[in-house]
């Protein structure tokens, strides 16, 4: 088990694709093969940011992503077929980068977190840890998100303590337990594939 700890000053942000807001990226993997970080090297990103207006989402072709609604709420996100209702804080919603989306929003500003895959490239989840217990985590790379300030968490038996708006990056060759001891954490959790 490697574990790293993002500091919330030391994320990075980038703009969207489409231009309309800027991501706060807190960790991402790229192609090693490629000379450039875009997004056609992606293979996977996790990020927050704020909507502060209602618009249009990238299109983002070959990408599959999780979205969640971590500050605000009442979004809602409109396709010609579907809606992915995120009114409630901390539900997560699956939609591809091919969708063409649209976000209502019924109550002001939101803040969300993103967990964004190249399709194909890797497996991807995103959920909320807001109840005591444990949990198994399988090997892969884990990303436990601070969303609403301090929390702290036992994962293979060692007590970790995660400042708001930080970010415990987790390695795993092999399965590991993890347990909520105090606050709420946010769970990215990404599987290379092949």
């Amino acid at each position: 088990m490697k574990t790293t700890l993002l500091k919330s000053e030391d994320y990075t942000r980038s703009p969207w694709k489409n231009g309309g807001g800027i991501f706060t990226d807190i960790a991402g993997a790229w192609r090693t093969d490629s000379p450039v970080r875009d997004w056609n090297s992606l293979l996977w990103r996790f990020a927050s940011t704020p909507i502060v207006t209602p618009g249009p989402f990238s299109h983002m072709p070959g990408i599959d992503r999780l979205q969640m609604v971590v500050g605000g709420r009442g979004l809602v996100l409109k396709s010609p077929t579907q809606e992915f209702d995120e009114r409630e804080p901390f539900t997560t919603v699956r939609f591809t980068g091919e969708m063409e989306i649209v976000t209502a929003l019924e109550a002001g500003p939101v803040e969300v977190v993103n967990l964004m895959a190249r399709r194909g490239a890797a497996d991807i989840e995103l959920a909320a840890v807001r109840e005591p217990g444990e949990r198994s985590l399988p090997a892969g790379t884990h990303l436990l998100y601070a969303a609403r300030g301090d929390c702290s968490i036992r994962l293979g038996g060692e007590d970790f303590a995660i400042s708001h708006e930080s970010t415990l990056k987790v390695e795993l060759t092999e399965v590991s337990s993890l347990a909520l001891v105090s606050g709420l954490a946010v769970l990215a959790s990404i599987r290379l594939v092949g």
